[in-house]
């Protein structure tokens, strides 16, 4: 047996052992050998019990490294690849797959032309009801009730709202694409007669604005109204929507519908909402999604997310354009100029409570925009509530700490004013 010296000392070996977990002299085997850390091995310092963790550990003698650094090399490539089609397999089924569930069990009250009204009352109870007048700006409406743990329709009934319903538009097809702001007022008034005629109006984002209009052009059908992340006072605050509507042409808007043969198709807004933010969308979302490809919990929450945000909806484009036009461009509903069903309204008709709450984060609808609104309301300054809450747009209809912290608080404020039918 020869004593030629092997180039190679216990540490790097050591080093190899740790990474590869192929290359095996292990620590055991050397610390059953004579030979002093930092010297040199040869065939006859070198130790005789190699270990053998798996079957392979046979063949890594020194001269079969090479070998054996190469089957290392081989097996993290099948490991990386097998992530690698794992993430292309799930990164697909996030931006395609995917599509809007409801987390709680409902009925469907009333189907109507631009909605099903959806029913998630409990039997019996014989409170005024509450319709949650959901967003209608390209996102499911889903959004009120987003998820088993994540639901604003589920923490309104914890919190003694027995009645609830919620308008579920439907996606423009071709038959819509002429609905108008006033055909969506007269099926939210429909909704309303359906439930007994009178009602706690709850308006999310988009929905609060249609609430506040109808809540103006029907006072006496309206209990309390809560307006949250509400576009109300279009002039005030900065915001990325106020930017972009006071800055883009009407013809811009024009061209947008025309290109949907009468719509806004739902892939046009949903790549303007990542253009806002193209690092997090086409980068941050995808290196995120890759390093947590093995966490299950983490693929649960975005794929929970992926089903609402990935998958928009038409929307009329006379309705759109309307939507543009007169309240973020003209702001006629804070100015008193709004039309509604052929009437002018203004926002001093509403004399009821008005709860508003606002994020402080919120770059869609600037704390201002929902604010602003004391300035013109007809309602007391004692039936008047604001609340600002950390975080922003989503987060005040599905963030859990917005859930669990301040709906509560909504929920009691709804009920106080409730003395039943």
């Amino acid at each position: 047996m020869s004593n030629e010296p092997l180039d190679v000392d216990v540490p790097v070996v050591r080093a190899i052992h740790a990474r590869g977990n192929y290359l095996r002299w292990s620590d055991h085997s050397y610390a059953n050998s004579n030979a002093p850390i930092g010297t040199q091995m040869n065939a006859e310092t070198a130790p005789t019990n190699l270990s053998s963790p798996d079957r392979h550990e046979n063949l890594c003698l020194p001269w079969m490294w090479p070998i054996c650094a190469f089957e290392n090399m081989v097996q993290n490539q099948l490991r990386l690849s097998s992530d690698v089609l794992n993430f292309a397999a799930e990164a697909h089924k996030l931006d395609y797959e995917l599509k809007p569930a409801w987390a709680t069990p409902n009925t469907i009250k009333l189907e109507l032309r631009t909605m099903q009204l959806r029913d998630f009352s409990e039997d019996g109870a014989k409170t005024i009801p509450v319709i949650v007048d959901a967003p209608y700006a390209g996102h499911s409406t889903t959004i009120a009730d987003y998820s088993a743990d994540q639901s604003l329709v589920r923490t309104l009934k914890a919190n003694g709202l027995k009645r609830i319903y919620v308008t579920d538009w439907k996606p423009a097809t071709d038959a819509m694409k002429d609905f108008t702001i006033d055909t969506y007022l007269e099926d939210l008034n429909a909704a309303v007669d359906a439930v007994g005629g009178k009602v706690h109006l709850l308006g999310l984002c988009q929905g609060g604005w249609l609430s506040a209009a109808y809540a103006a052009r029907f006072p006496g059908k309206v209990r309390t109204l809560v307006l949250a992340g509400a576009p109300i006072d279009t002039d005030a605050g900065e915001g990325d929507v106020k930017g972009l509507a006071h800055t883009l042409p009407m013809s811009f808007h024009r061209e947008l519908v025309a290109a949907g043969g009468g719509r806004l198709l739902g892939k046009f807004m949903l790549a303007g909402w990542k253009g806002m933010n193209p690092t997090d969308q086409y980068v941050k979302k995808y290196a995120d999604l890759f390093t947590h490809i093995e966490d299950k919990d983490y693929i649960k929450r975005a794929e929970e997310f992926a089903r609402w945000y990935e998958a928009p909806l038409d929307l009329p484009g006379v309705y759109y354009l309307q939507a543009v036009e007169w309240l973020f461009k003209e702001n006629r509903l804070a100015k008193g100029t709004f039309v509604a069903l052929g009437k002018t309204i203004a926002l001093k008709h509403i004399t009821i409570p008005v709860y508003m709450l606002a994020g402080e984060a919120d770059d869609i609808t600037p704390p201002a925009q929902v604010f602003n609104a004391e300035n013109y309301l007809g309602t007391s300054k004692s039936d008047m509530t604001k609340k600002l809450v950390p975080g922003g747009h989503i987060g005040l209809f599905m963030g859990r700490k917005t859930l669990e912290n301040t709906w509560p608080e909504i929920s009691k404020w709804i009920l106080s004013y409730d003395n039943g039918l």
